[in-house]
């Protein structure tokens, strides 16, 4: 008997608006969830703020699609990324999409792919505005994604601050606890965290400064 596949992923990365530090991090990340079959980055890679992503694209095999930006105000590389997320959405050959950045302008984007019932998985900073992460199935910050080696080794060790305190998180979990059926009172914690991110689409424990949920949950005592 085979075994089964793992979800065929297409993962578009925004330059202009996630930073080349988090590479690593982020395929790390991609790479619990599925197989990024495709690797695609768009930006003017002539411009410093796409240019560090240029070093590291044979290290993570990501194909660059290069856009001038002809004129101001428009935004030639968002334009190309959603032709191609909607070229590659029709193609009937991925089971969900990765989009990175933190720009509300892909808000209509995800929700038209869920639409046709494909998963998306958003990447971008706490900053993303509330209806790009809402509109993805689920939404990670990239705030706790691990940094390449050469930002980590000049790093100081201790162990980063937490994006938001513990006890902001404590209603949300009781919500969630209180939306299962139980008979006895006990509550799988899978069947727990897959609610909470129900409930949240940017929901992780990371966020809390808690790499699993049963520690976070442990420390609420919710």
């Amino acid at each position: 008997m085979s075994e089964p596949r793992s979800p065929r992923l297409a993962v578009l990365i925004d330059a202009d608006n996630a930073s080349a530090k988090i590479a690593d991090g982020l395929f790390e990340e991609i790479a619990k969830i599925g197989e990024a079959s495709v690797r695609r980055i768009y930006g003017d890679f002539s411009h410093a703020r796409s240019k560090s992503w240029a070093d590291i694209l044979s290290k993570h095999a990501i194909m660059p699609h290069q856009q001038f930006a002809y004129t101001t105000g428009k935004n030639a590389s968002d334009i190309a990324l959603v032709i191609d997320a909607m070229d590659l959405l029709h193609s009937g050959r991925f089971d969900g999409f990765c989009l990175v950045s933190s720009d509300s302008d892909f808000t209509a984007l995800a929700a038209r792919i869920r639409e046709q019932g494909i998963d998306v998985y958003g990447f971008g900073e706490q900053k993303t505005p509330e209806s790009f992460r809402q509109a993805c199935r689920r939404f990670i910050y990239t705030e706790n994604l691990r940094e390449g080696p050469a930002e980590s080794a000049s790093a100081p060790a201790s162990a980063k601050k937490p994006l938001q305190p513990p006890s902001k998180v404590v209603p949300l979990i009781k919500k969630a606890i209180a939306e299962l059926e139980s008979d006895d009172g006990w509550f799988p914690l899978g069947g727990v965290g897959t609610q909470l991110q129900n409930l949240n689409s940017d929901f992780d424990s990371r966020n809390y400064g808690f790499p699993k949920l049963s520690d976070l949950v442990r420390k609420t005592g919710a």
